[in-house]
């Protein structure tokens, strides 16, 4: 599903080049649940804008399913992070005035797709959330609100997830219950990958990427807690 080879980023910074990915090689297949680790600076977040189609490469070359994701258009970008990628970030990131139905809907109104107020309840009922579908963020918990960023993730059926840093924000229980959502989500199939510092939530992954320094420092399956 995932090919990434030889995948550099530079940035310009004060009139210097900055290498925040330096060459690095691998491949995901369909279903893989990876969670990528690394220090502040390693690349790791620098690798998730590029797997979720948010920037592009400065060398070498990304392939989504045998399409190299530098010859597609903006638009095409697009369709494929709306589509085909699903986010979940540290911070939620929903619409503080939008009702949990309404954040979670949002995708699928962007795609113009159908049914989206039932297909949005149906995401948010994966998540355990349907109860609280008219609840606006703040009259939510963190926990809530993280499960309302991962049904707006998973509403339209993307074959991938992107997760940064998702217990981040979450005491230990609380992070407990997202990861088990993300576990039951990679057993139904999802491709899932997700960056993170704690090894306890890494456990979850049966494939650990190591970076430091914009390199990969190791690669190795383990067998998931969960």
């Amino acid at each position: 599903m995932i090919e990434v080879e030889n995948l550099s980023k530079i940035y310009q910074l004060g009139g210097q080049e900055v290498a925040a990915l330096n060459g690095i090689s691998f491949q995901i297949p369909k279903g893989e649940f990876v969670a990528i680790m690394g220090q502040s600076g390693s690349g790791k977040s620098t690798l998730m804008n590029l797997l979720g189609c948010l920037d592009l490469p400065s060398s070498g070359s990304y392939h989504l399913d045998d399409i190299d994701v530098r010859t597609l258009s903006s638009d095409q970008l697009a369709e494929v992070r709306n589509r085909r990628i699903g986010f979940v970030f540290q911070s939620f990131n929903l619409l503080p005035r939008s009702s949990a139905l309404e954040n979670t809907e949002l995708p699928l109104l962007y795609s113009g797709t159908s049914n989206s107020e039932s297909k949005a309840r149906e995401a948010l009922a994966k998540v355990g959330l349907d109860a609280r579908a008219h609840h606006k963020p703040n009259e939510l918990s963190g926990g809530e609100r993280q499960r309302v960023a991962i049904a707006r993730a998973i509403v339209n059926n993307p074959s991938i997830i992107l997760a940064d840093e998702p217990t981040g924000n979450l005491d230990s229980k609380t992070g407990e219950e997202i990861m088990d959502i993300f576990s039951k989500l990679n057993r139904e199939g999802a491709t899932l990958i997700l960056v993170t510092h704690e090894q306890h939530v890494a456990q979850y992954a049966s494939r650990v990427i190591h970076m430091q320094d914009g390199m990969i420092l190791s690669d190795s399956a383990r067998e998931s807690q969960c």
